[in-house]
């Protein structure tokens, strides 16, 4: 097939082949959002007067059918055919002839990727919105059930003070919920249409930006066409910083749930079935899931300074550097939704060692409580440390048999009520599935 943009000038394979990059593996992902978008856009050049109607109608039959054989599987991306773009254009072509061609009428491949980005994302993250909730959910369900399992705490990795699993679960499902805050902000903003700023200057066809912002289910429109443009990048920057921040919080319960499956610890442990084995080792018990829930969020953290780095020395205007972004940015969302959806199924198989503060090596994690109870006896607080730390030095330290925390947030009153409010707080600041819900109405129509 001719290049859309062909003129009929050689062009070098080698340098048509370094140019097209990957781009027909990953727009496959692209491929149900470029055909919505093409849908909304037929629609909108038809009541703009640019196309009849019987060519409206037969286009959107046909585009209709190929998103239909993006969900069966059967939609491909030929050999020799650059992109998603070209490929939806070739089949129209071929299926209608002259009405095919008139779906690039007043778009450019420019504003036509940044909408299916921008699609595509509005769909991913409202699917790992969904995701976060429910480990959210499970985590606050083991921080009441862990709730009285006391477990050191750790300052320089080094036992500090006493700690419980259940502030241990909420810990990370109040980050989580701070982490959905992140969330909101970056789905208000790419929830902003880019369609009909074409290469980056508008378009002098009469089109109805207003229109297709509507049919796609967008809150507002990106007005500015330049911007439309050159905000390609810094939107994806922004919404890998709010991926980050998710995978920031999953890493971090990876690294703790590794170390304390470590024997030396002995915290916690997982049933043969999600642990691996070692080919030398007999008697290994590998959590090999946990690493690699580790590893893939510290990818995904690594995935704003790509970007930035990529973005950071362009001038005003399109460049071919943003293809680049796709390389990194769209397998994100699938590693992400992966490391979620592991974690939830580790987390509801974990089994928590009682009783762990009863052994000997834990004894002066208790002796903050001892030095806080001569001071509710009204010895003067520097005093006591000096005393209770002359104690530990001599080996005349004996822990205290009761332990009181009553403030919210501490292993006596962990607050999950409260985390949970704010978690519903955020979760109800953006509806998710609104544009959806709109969006998908063009397959009926």
């Amino acid at each position: 097939m001719q290049k859309i943009w062909d003129k009929n000038l050689l062009l070098d394979q080698a340098v048509e082949q370094f140019t097209i990059g990957n781009d027909a593996v990953l727009d496959i992902d692209l491929a149900p959002f470029d055909i919505l978008g093409s849908i909304a856009h037929v629609k909108m050049l038809k009541k703009a007067g640019l196309i009849m109607a019987e060519d409206e109608e037969r286009l959107v039959k046909e585009l209709q059918i190929l998103y239909r054989k993006t969900e069966t599987g059967e939609f491909a991306i030929e050999q020799g055919i650059e992109d998603v773009h070209s490929q939806v254009e070739k089949i129209l072509t071929e299926k209608l002839g002259e009405a095919g061609k008139k779906v690039h009428t007043a778009r450019s491949r420019n504003d036509q990727i940044i909408l299916d980005i921008r699609l595509f994302t509005r769909d991913r993250l409202s699917r790992l919105r969904q995701e976060m909730i429910d480990l959210f959910d499970l985590l606050l369900q083991l921080g009441v059930k862990y709730k009285d399992y006391l477990m050191p705490g750790y300052t320089h990795l080094q036992v500090a003070m006493p700690s419980s699993f259940g502030l241990w679960f909420g810990s990370f499902a109040e980050s989580l919920a701070d982490d959905l805050l992140l969330l909101n902000a970056v789905y208000r903003i790419i929830n902003q249409n880019p369609l009909g700023s074409a290469a980056g200057y508008g378009s002098s066809f009469p089109v109805d930006r207003e229109e297709t912002t509507r049919l796609l289910g967008f809150e507002d429109l990106v007005v500015n066409s330049i911007y439309a443009q050159t905000g390609r990048g810094r939107t994806e920057k922004a919404v890998a910083t709010a991926l980050a921040s998710v995978a920031s919080t999953l890493g971090r319960l990876a690294m703790d749930a590794v170390l304390f499956m470590n024997q030396n610890f002995g915290f916690i442990t997982l049933p043969d079935a999600y642990t691996t084995g070692s080919s030398i080792m007999p008697h290994k018990k590998n959590p090999d899931a946990f690493e690699l829930i580790r590893g893939r969020c510290n990818r995904i953290q690594a995935l704003p300074n790509e970007m930035q780095l990529i973005l950071c020395n362009l001038p005003t205007g399109y460049h071919r550097d943003f293809q680049l972004l796709k390389e990194s940015y769209l397998p994100a969302f699938d590693d992400l939704s992966g490391c979620l959806r592991i974690t939830y199924l580790l987390l509801e198989h974990l089994e928590i060692k009682e009783g762990l503060l009863e052994k000997d090596i834990y004894k002066y994690i208790f002796s903050v409580e001892e030095v806080n109870r001569l001071v509710g006896e009204g010895v003067p607080f520097r005093e006591a440390y000096r005393q209770v730390a002359e104690e530990i030095q001599s080996g005349r330290f004996r822990p205290p048999e009761k332990i009181s925390y009553t403030h919210t947030g501490s292993i006596g009153k962990p607050g999950f009520d409260k985390i949970r409010e704010k978690m519903d707080k955020v979760a109800a600041e953006v509806d998710f599935d609104k544009a959806g819900k709109i969006m998908y109405g063009l397959l009926e129509a």
